[in-house]
């Protein structure tokens, strides 16, 4: 995806768990997992541009196998882009990576995407026998035989964490264009930079904090690929909401959850529990996008200006929100919120403080 004025609008999700109403506690996975690929429908009858499903392997999330629910949901769906956000090729190994994807993008006419990154938790390394030791440098050399595949042809390749190959041919076959290829980045700027070596486009992972921040991040990328002689990408920015009918519904299940799933993980990484202080900071002028469908699409439309991105992806369903909550912010997002965003960006005529 090539530099353009097009808009793209996406959704995310991470595969978290619904609660059930019935007596809050979790869905079984069969159940959540259900629950997704119907969302993923209602999101391509109602025109989103793309799902993306996230990769992890822990107990509050369904979705350990990107590829092969969106190989479900390929078969029961027409027009939206099938991502991932993101696919952890750290811990992967980029042949089988490449086979899987090259095999969705077939069954799906070419709507297959893949989102590159090293996740935001750690546990499939030791899961799948790979040394934290190494974190930086299985990604790195992952990535270059990733691109190397994607050239389509036969591959001859040497490394120090992957297998040799010797004029390789890796099947099924892409006819006629590349596999969609983006890389996830947190905020480094060595992320950046090397995405723009390889010529991949960027998602940024706002979760937190004045996405305005990014900005910066952007312009390297844009100073990086012009360096590298690779094509000026559209970029991307993803981050959580919640959508109601009103600002107070939308906030209390944000309240609830979003800030649930927030502490969940930050007791992983050292983070003092979340107060409504920061709460509402992220929710006023952070990276949270909650309220009305008007509320919101004039956030969103504020804050991809300021960061300059021309993809925005909603991540919804944080922290066991129940099933018909996450299908509203669905609803909303794709029928009210995009189609005003797209209005405000072009008349230039939006407000958000």
């Amino acid at each position: 995806m090539t530099a353009t004025n097009k808009l793209v609008f996406g959704l995310d999700t991470f595969g978290d768990v619904p609660d059930d109403p019935a007596n809050d506690l979790p869905v079984s996975y069969s159940v959540a997992l259900k629950q997704i690929i119907k969302e993923a429908k209602l999101a391509d009858d109602i025109g989103i541009d793309v799902i993306a499903l996230g990769e992890h392997h822990r107990p509050k999330y369904a979705i350990s196998s990107p590829d092969t629910m969106l190989a479900a949901i390929a078969t029961i769906t027409k027009n939206i882009k099938l991502s991932t956000g993101v696919t952890v090729l750290s811990s992967d190994d980029p042949v089988r990576v490449y086979e899987r994807f090259a095999t969705l993008d077939n069954i799906s006419d070419g709507r297959a995407q893949i989102m590159l990154g090293r996740g935001s938790f750690t546990e499939s390394f030791p899961l799948f026998g790979y040394n934290l030791e190494n974190y930086d440098a299985l990604f790195e050399e992952k990535m270059a035989l990733f691109n190397k595949l994607r050239d389509g042809g036969a591959v001859n390749w040497s490394g120090k964490f992957t297998q040799t190959l010797e004029k390789q041919k890796i099947y099924p076959k892409i006819s006629g264009h590349k596999l969609d290829t983006y890389v996830g980045v947190g905020g480094t700027p060595d992320s950046i930079i090397r995405a723009a070596y390889y010529g991949f486009p960027v998602i940024l992972a706002i979760i937190g904090g004045a996405p305005e921040k990014f900005k910066p991040y952007v312009d390297l990328y844009q100073r990086a690929a012009a360096q590298f002689n690779q094509p000026q990408h559209t970029l991307g920015m993803h981050s959580h909401g919640v959508i109601a009918d009103t600002d107070d519904e939308a906030y209390n299940i944000a309240w609830k959850y979003l800030r649930r799933s927030m502490d969940r993980i930050g007791s992983d990484r050292g983070w003092v529990p979340m107060d409504k202080k920061r709460f509402d900071f992220e929710v006023k002028k952070g990276s949270y996008y909650v309220g009305t469908p008007e509320h919101v699409a004039h956030k969103i439309a504020d804050k991809m200006t300021k960061v300059g991105v021309k993809r925005f992806d909603f991540i919804y369903g944080a922290g066991g929100q129940y099933a018909f909550q996450r299908e509203k912010s669905i609803e909303l997002y794709g029928t009210k919120v995009v189609p005003l965003v797209k209005d405000l960006i072009k008349s230039g005529e939006y407000s958000y403080e």
